[in-house]
């Protein structure tokens, strides 16, 4: 499947070191590839499914050391090897993409959360083993960016992803906000809408930011590239703010003029 995505939030930019570039590249290929086979095209589930479970085959073979058969594992597995990268994060990818498959609703914060740690909170804990960085600390301040940036996703894409069938916001939320699913569909940015808005907005930017260390704990220009990341998150949920949290109407997006701002918030990320 070849799908051309829109992301907020580059992956493998200018500011990374050259020598990174093409491994986290390669781990973006994997995360986009499986993402694709879960949500993209018209295949019936049980297909989907198979090629995600084709994917965790590779897996098991690059752990027993067996033939690879698929292209792109081919060009992965010696990047596992050479920087000792777990396979647990590629696994816990698998499983949320599979979930995607079966799963359109979300009963509380705790599901969805579960869900960020296999669908986010993976990405980050590569490139920290990437850039031999993966401390408990480091870790957990990275866990938090990817949740924080996988729950940003979720409220641009909301009405993409209500076309789809799905909601990933929590159900018990919606219901204490009065928000049901009829004023979704409907596109009703109302008062009830706005203040369940306002609640996610607020709880997504404190989590961002209680990451937010890691862009100082990074050196060089891994780090720059983190507060930028960083910055681009916050700069989404204010692009929300702005407007009356009406994403249906004003789906918030960074554009150029963006990254002279988010550059210069990097200097106040401590």
């Amino acid at each position: 499947m070849s799908v051309n995505h829109y992301e907020n939030f580059p992956v493998a930019s200018v500011l990374l070191p050259a020598r990174l570039r093409v491994p986290v590249t390669l781990i973006y290929r994997f995360a986009r590839a499986a993402d694709d086979f879960a949500d993209e095209g018209e295949l019936p589930a049980r297909e989907r499914l198979a090629l995600l479970a084709g994917f965790d085959d590779e897996l098991r073979r690059i752990e027993r050391g067996e033939q690879l058969q698929l292209p792109l594992f081919q060009e992965l597995a010696p990047v596992i090897s050479e920087y000792r990268l777990p396979l647990e994060p590629f696994h816990d990818l698998l499983s949320a993409f599979a979930q995607d498959v079966t799963k359109t609703r979300y009963a509380n914060f705790t599901e969805l959360r579960d869900y960020c740690r296999r669908s986010a909170n993976p990405v980050g804990r590569l490139l920290l083993a990437l850039y031999r960085a993966a401390t408990p600390q480091n870790l957990a301040w990275s866990d938090n960016i990817c949740t924080s940036l996988q729950i940003i996703n979720f409220l641009q894409d909301i009405a993409i992803d209500y076309a789809k069938g799905r909601i990933y916001m929590p159900q018990d939320e919606l219901a204490r906000h009065r928000v049901s699913e009829t004023q979704i569909a409907a596109h009703d940015a109302g008062e009830a809408w706005r203040e369940f808005m306002m609640f996610q907005i607020e709880r997504a930017r404190s989590t961002l930011w209680r990451g937010a260390p890691l862009g100082r704990a990074l050196r060089g220009r891994i780090g720059l590239e983190m507060r930028m990341i960083i910055s681009g998150g916050d700069r989404v949920l204010t692009k929300i703010v702005n407007a009356n949290c009406d994403i249906f109407r004003h789906r918030p997006l960074l554009r150029a003029y963006d990254w002279p701002l988010m550059f210069a918030r990097t200097f106040s990320i401590h």
